[in-house]
């Protein structure tokens, strides 16, 4: 027998019977479903009532049971005491009312008592609260308003709807959310300004747009380092922030008890917001890295003083100053003999710790420049930085920056000595010799240069000085040439190589300087202008350097170089001409008449001299001196058209038109002259002002005999025909016509004729002229624009705007027919067409200024100005363009403004454009100078329609 089989044995488990099927089964009596989870309907404590019970009333009508089946005899109603209840249920064997239920019973009717007691408090009642039985036994809600929901059975549907809605009624105030955010510092600052001025409005004007509450101070800017405050009084403050807003006297008390915690803060409290460095993550993250690299750099080599230096910097930009103070004076005690971490070290100090700190420094190394210079700045007044420097010269004696730095803290007789004792210590400092030179006497200087320049021979800036040294005491050209050529001498024997442009510039700074030094500037260019410098290529050069000086403003230095290339060229007319505009724009008249009767005495064959001498002295009115002039000039020259046209018109504008003509019948007589058409055309010219109108039709004719592809010929003689006592339109006609048979290529001739036909009334003829004239003439922006006036002239507004259309394809870069197509454009309109326009033809005159009275509609000044600036600057020749410019500075400029526009135009002298032509070829405005053709023009502008 084993083990196994002594050990006590668990009896084995029955078979598994059948499952049984409890949802075939029939329910308990009485059973309700769900009752125990309390889901046998849905009751509310307002319809049971507050102290009935829905589970023995649910047991008793329950489906299933009967009367007296099955029922507890402790369930008798006669039985029940409101107060104990009955006996039954799991308590019915154990349910006898001991002390602990009484004492329980007390506990909690003390809690209620408590909570009745609260709830009256609040609610403010003055009955007595109700006891826990009157609690249990009132009546419920529903049936308290049971008699009236009956009646509402009888309400009928339109009485219901007629019911009006019930509105928000409450009594009681709601609380609405107050949301408070930071005022600005900077208005709170206005705000006590205002308060303090005792101004009403000041809280409304302190808000300043310009500002917009977005200054660059983020904040109320306290200096840092506990220095004094911009805005001490902080209650102040916030009286002006509590005044300037609603809520009376509590706002008031609000801010003034917010700020004056404010104030009991410590001194420098409110700082500027920029002086906060916010690092980003990235930026803390490189500073680590650079912390660690630079870390790894001291250790590795700690004599290193750039290591040191770089750490230190680090260590401020990260903010911590203390860290960099302490690594860099680490870097002191490791590398003393490094100038730059000394100097590094006091510049991270304080003013006081610095100069103890360079004390250290300069005694270590005593030699450092540096180190002294940084000392003496440190000092607050000029006698201890002069202190500090003697110390500094007696250790370094040969430092040109102290002796310099020394003698600009010393008084003038202090510097004379102390630049003496510079020149034995440092011979070789020219600025030095030169400062000296300034201080002395005139002998004592020549005596000072003297030694200067045998001290360093090779420097040119002396013997430049002695130039001006001599000048400034009186020396004559020749004086002063003969020290710049003995100073090139010098310095080619010491082996110094004369750079000839650099010599030029030395002659502009000599002219630039104050006072201008300019003997010695005209010195140093007779010396130097031939240096170096081709024989072929010498006149070109010398014309190029003098062009290049005149634009740099150094006048003289231009008209020395021009008079040099005169002096070796007196034959070459350029040069002349080149010289006289410079005198024009930038000298005396006196000294332009002097070199033009030099001009016409080496080129008598020159007849551009010849007028230019005879123009200057009739612009300057010496009338006689001009024909005395032109006299000569006929005498050179026998044959020249020109001069006989000049002459003739300082006649004519002197208005001598007897002495014109008489002029001019000898020329006709002269066979040379009597071979040019321009003399004919000039005498038909003067018997129309004389009013001679047979003569001036004879000498037309003749003129046409002689020259009859001379187109003006044909244009006066239609025009003398078409003016009244003319020979009529037939007669103009027939003179045109004939003009065109010969000059088929003239547009003038074109439009006087298509114009005639207009003005008789045959607008058809007229386009169909020219139609005509364009087919002769493709691509001619004129005709087309005759075209388009004349469809103008005749109302026909959609004739024009489709000629315009075909114009602009035909001539798409025509300055004209793109101004006259944004003046044709509606006003929404124009400023699109202004931008095609600029993209076609940017630097084209008539756009620009149609582009300036563009912004003159729109009341845009200052560009329309600028404008009308570059319009009269690209092409001065156009009269229309000064009149509309002086025309808008009469309307927005100053009178100053107004007269330089004038002047401008005088000078320029236009005898171009529409109007301008208009105005000045009537014979009403003859012999009238520029200025009052300007003020007709603009007449002219407001009365008249375009020719």
């Amino acid at each position: 027998m084993t083990r196994e089989d002594t050990l006590p044995t668990r009896p084995m488990p029955k078979a598994p019977t059948t499952k049984v099927d409890f949802n075939s089964l029939k329910a308990p009596a009485g059973y309700v479903p769900g009752l125990g989870r309390g889901a046998a309907g849905f009751t509310t404590r307002s319809d049971i009532g507050p102290a009935r019970a829905g589970g023995i009333d649910a047991l008793k009508g329950a489906p299933g049971s009967k009367a007296g089946e099955g029922e507890d005899p402790n369930l008798d109603e006669n039985k029940f005491d409101e107060f104990m209840g009955n006996d039954a249920g799991v308590f019915a064997a154990t349910g006898e009312y001991d002390e602990d239920d009484k004492e329980a019973d007390a506990v909690w009717e003390g809690v209620d008592n408590f909570m009745d007691e609260r709830r009256r408090v609040r609610a403010g009642a003055r009955q007595p609260p109700a006891s826990g039985r009157r609690r249990r036994g009132g009546w419920a809600i529903t049936e308290q308003f049971a008699d009236l929901k009956r009646q509402l059975a009888d309400v009928k549907y339109e009485e219901w709807e007629s019911i009006p809605e019930m509105g928000d009624y409450t009594l009681k105030k709601q609380r609405r959310l107050e949301r408070f955010a930071p005022v600005p510092d900077s208005l709170l600052a206005r705000a006590a300004a205002d308060v303090a001025g005792g101004t009403a409005a000041g809280a409304a004007k302190s808000l300043d747009p310009s500002s917009g509450l977005a200054s660059s101070l983020g904040g109320l800017a306290t200096p840092m380092g506990g220095a004094a405050s911009t805005v001490s009084d902080l209650t102040a403050i916030g009286e002006g922030c509590g005044g300037g807003g609603r809520g009376g006297g509590r706002g008031r008390g609000r801010w003034r008890r917010g700020w004056q915690e404010y104030a009991n803060a410590k001194e420098g409290y409110l700082t500027d917001l920029k002086s906060i460095k916010i690092s980003t993550d990235a930026e803390i993250s490189d500073i680590k890295k650079a912390r660690h690299l630079l870390k790894s750099v001291i250790q590795t080599n700690p004599r290193h003083a750039p290591g040191w230096i770089a750490a230190a910097r680090l260590e401020e930009v990260a903010g911590k100053l203390p860290e960099a103070r302490k690594l860099v004076m680490q870097g002191c005690e490791l590398c003393p003999n490094s100038e730059d971490i000394w100097l590094e070290a006091a510049r991270l100090q304080t003013p006081d710790n610095a100069k103890a700190l360079l004390a250290r420094g300069v005694a270590q190394l005593p030699e450092s420049t540096k180190l002294w210079m940084a000392a003496a700045k440190l000092e607050a007044d000029d006698t201890a930085k002069a202190r500090v420097l003697r110390k500094a010269l007696e250790r370094i004696p040969t430092s040109v920056r102290l002796w310099k730095a020394a003698v600009e803290l010393a008084a003038e007789d202090d510097a004379r000595i102390l630049l003496s004792r510079a020149v034995e210590c440092c011979p070789q400092a020219v600025e030095l010799w030169l400062a000296l030179a300034r201080l002395e006497t005139y002998e004592n200087a020549r005596k000072v240069l003297n030694n200067a320049r045998k001290a360093v021979p090779t420097e040119p800036a002396i013997w430049v000085t002695a130039a001006k040294l001599e000048e400034a005491h009186g020396a004559d050209q020749d004086t002063v040439d003969k020290i710049v050529g003995k100073a090139l001498k010098s310095l080619s024997a010491n082996g110094v190589v004369i750079h000839r442009d650099a010599w030029i510039k030395e002659a502009e700074n000599c002219e630039r300087s104050s006072p201008p030094q300019l003997v010695t500037a005209r010195a140093i260019v007779r010396c130097v202008a031939g240096l170096g410098v081709d024989p072929v290529d010498l006149e070109a050069t010398l014309v190029a350097d003098a062009e290049e000086a005149a634009k740099r403003g150094a006048v003289e230095t231009a008209r020395a170089l021009y008079a040099q290339a005169l002096a070796t060229f007196p034959s070459q007319a350029q040069i002349w001409r080149a010289a006289a505009a410079l005198e024009k724009a930038h000298g005396s008249r006196a000294a332009l008449d002097e070199l033009l009767k030099r001009a016409v005495t080496f080129c008598p064959q020159s007849e551009v001299l010849w007028l230019m001498a005879a123009k200057e002295a009739w612009l300057g009115g010496d009338v006689d001196g001009a024909r005395a002039i032109l006299a000569r000039a006929f005498a050179s020259n026998p044959d020249s058209e020109a001069i006989w046209l000049a002459a003739f018109k300082v006649e004519f504008e002197n208005n001598e038109p007897e002495r014109a003509r008489a002029l001019l019948a000898k020329a006709r007589e002269n066979e040379a002259a009597n071979g040019y058409p321009r003399v004919w055309m000039k005498s038909a010219l003067v018997e129309r002002e004389l009013g001679d109108g047979a003569k001036e039709r004879a000498l037309l004719e003749e003129g046409i005999r002689r020259f009859p592809a001379f187109e003006k010929f044909y244009l006066m003689l239609g025009q003398l025909e078409a003016r009244p006592g003319g020979g009529g339109a037939e007669a103009a006609r027939a003179a045109y016509r004939a003009g065109l048979a010969r000059c088929p290529d003239s547009i003038p001739l074109w439009r006087s004729a298509a114009r005639l036909e207009e003005e008789a009334g045959n607008v058809a003829r007229a386009r169909a002229l020219l139609e005509q004239a364009r087919l002769k003439n493709p691509k001619s922006a004129e005709l087309w624009l005759a075209a388009i006036r004349t469809e103008q002239r005749a109302g026909n507004e959609k004739a024009a705007d489709t000629a315009l259309a075909k114009a602009l394809q035909d001539c798409p870069t025509s300055g004209p027919l793109w101004a006259e197509a944004i003046s044709m454009a509606p006003r929404p309109a124009r400023k699109t067409k202004a931008t095609d326009a600029l993209k076609r033809c940017d630097n084209d005159p008539h756009v620009v200024a149609a582009v300036a009275q563009l912004f003159w509609a729109d009341r845009k000044v200052e560009k329309a100005r600028s404008w009308f600036n570059r319009a009269v600057t690209l092409n001065p020749d156009i009269g229309d363009h000064w009149a509309q410019f002086y025309k808008f500075e009469c309307q927005f400029g100053t009178p100053e403004q107004q007269a330089d526009v004038s002047s401008r135009c005088a000078a320029a002298e236009p005898h171009h454009g529409e109007r301008w032509c208009r105005v000045s070829k009537d014979t009403r405005n003859a012999h009238q100078p520029p200025e009052v053709l300007l003020r007709r023009t603009v007449a002219d502008i407001d009365t008249l329609p375009p020719p």
